[in-house]
């Protein structure tokens, strides 16, 4: 029959292995994706601690536009590799074109959000103004330019959800390797550039997503046969749409949610003093280093899990949830260690000031406690969205982020002790370990085991 696909890779090869070639090369290009977002701010720092503090307090927006992209790309893998898994492919085909044109709305709601709404979200973090000003144009530029990430995100998540992972790493390591090196051109006016500052830092950034973009665009027409991309004739399908966000929004909401997290710490920190922001941002930098990486083993395990769901073959999903767990922990004692370790030295590669460094210490030490129970919770998220059920990955980030870490930050920031507020991050993930078991409990016996009989 037309409408028939071949048996796919994520239903026939040894679980471990499938997982590491579906995981490795996204940890790869993830981890390159973290060293551009870590030297990008390194190269700011040298503008002036205020241009790394503009940049740190914009970091829930540019936050909020890859929880849309990649929320948005997590309801399309889910449809597409479980459409796979059951070898009907007018909805795998559904599924892409319908994405796309997701893709595209979300790309022109944030042109206008960065248009009127930039210097308004500065304003209420700092009266500082030359805060303000660096933040605007920084802000602007990421906002308008954002189609580039939208349509790179969306075109990998085909890419994905076919298994062809090594050719996302190539899209999205030539996106980094072009913002790292236009970086110090653009910002300090190399070759016959004009000094741009921190307009120069936003706009290697966006340069690299778009060429990034077309890259991506490139790759899955020459390359990703399973899936067909057209836009003659397209019309939006009511149903598909509603069947991307069923997992994808509570998948947005959940990354949106590190946003409000992120400009509440923000709001807390400041009254301490403008170096605490900084710091909290300099951390984000430096956890993505330890975090892309699980990131990247989940967007492996999700096609996997969705596959064999819809293929009804539950040993798979409980072998790959298993490894999954194994290596996410790994990643992050690894992570916990050289924050524990080495802290003093990861804070001076951002130009940091002897008032930076007495707060930064502290601060990495205590949060790096938490990743010992991150890597558990972060797997079960990803299970859960992969099996259709979001709202329980949405119920832990909320628990987490909004019921336990913002009110035990604000609580303890009443002590007057800046190095309490960091507490609040062990606290708040412990929480989000007990959640993630319950739930992860409940899946498998209500989804997971019920397949044995079919297998």
């Amino acid at each position: 029959m037309s409408n028939e696909l071949a048996e796919n890779k994520m239903g026939v090869m040894p679980v471990n292995r499938l997982l590491i070639t579906m995981s490795l090369p996204i940890m790869i290009s993830m981890l390159i994706q973290a060293l551009y977002n870590i030297v990008d701010s390194i190269f700011v720092a040298q503008i002036s601690e205020n241009a790394l503090t503009a940049v740190s307090l914009a970091f829930p927006i540019q936050n909020l536009i890859i929880a849309v992209a990649t929320g948005t790309g997590v309801g399309i893998n889910a449809m597409l590799s479980k459409s796979l898994g059951e070898k009907d492919k007018k909805n795998v085909d559904l599924a892409a074109n319908n994405g796309l044109f997701l893709a595209l709305l979300s790309s022109i709601a944030f042109i206008f959000l960065g248009i009127f709404g930039s210097r308004l979200f500065f304003l209420s973090q700092t009266q500082i103004p030359e805060i303000v000003d660096m933040g605007t144009t920084y802000l602007t530029i990421c906002c308008v330019f954002s189609f580039g990430v939208f349509f790179q995100i969306t075109f990998e998540r085909l890419l994905q959800a076919t298994g062809r992972t090594l050719l996302t790493m190539i899209t999205q390591s030539t996106g980094a390797i072009i913002n790292i090196i236009l970086d110090p051109i653009m910002i300090f006016g190399l070759f016959g550039f004009p000094k741009m500052g921190i307009a120069g830092a936003a706009a290697a950034t966006v340069i690299g997503q778009i060429l990034a973009a077309v890259l991506s665009v490139f790759i899955n027409h020459h390359k990703n046969h399973e899936v067909t991309v057209s836009i003659r004739g397209f019309r939006p399908h009511g149903h598909t749409i509603k069947r991307i966000y069923s997992v994808g929004v509570p998948s947005i909401i959940m990354a949106s949610i590190s946003s409000v997290m992120t400009y509440g710490m923000n709001l807390i920190l400041i009254r301490f003093t403008e170096t605490a922001t900084t710091v909290f941002g300099v951390y984000f930098k430096l956890q993505s280093f330890i975090f892309m990486p699980v990131f990247g083993l989940n967007n492996g395990l999700v096609p996997i899990v969705s596959y064999n769901y819809g293929a009804r073959r539950p040993k798979r999903i409980n072998a790959a949830i298993k490894y999954s767990v194994i290596y996410a922990t790994i990643l992050m004692l690894i992570g916990t260690v050289a924050f524990l370790l080495i802290p003093q030295t990861l804070l001076s590669m951002f130009n940091a000031s002897a008032k930076l460094i007495e707060i930064g210490v502290p601060a990495l030490r205590i949060i790096s406690l938490s990743f010992l129970f991150a890597g558990f919770a972060i797997i079960c998220s990803s299970v859960f969205q992969a099996m259709g059920n979001g709202m329980l990955s949405l119920y832990v980030s909320v628990g987490r982020q909004l019921v336990v870490l913002l009110p035990a930050a604000f609580l303890l920031a009443q002590t007057g002790v800046l190095s309490a507020v960091w507490w609040s991050f062990p606290i708040a993930e412990l929480i989000s370990l007990a959640l993630s078991a319950l739930f992860l409990i409940h899946v498998k016996r209500t989804k997971i085991h019920p397949l044995a009989s079919h297998e």
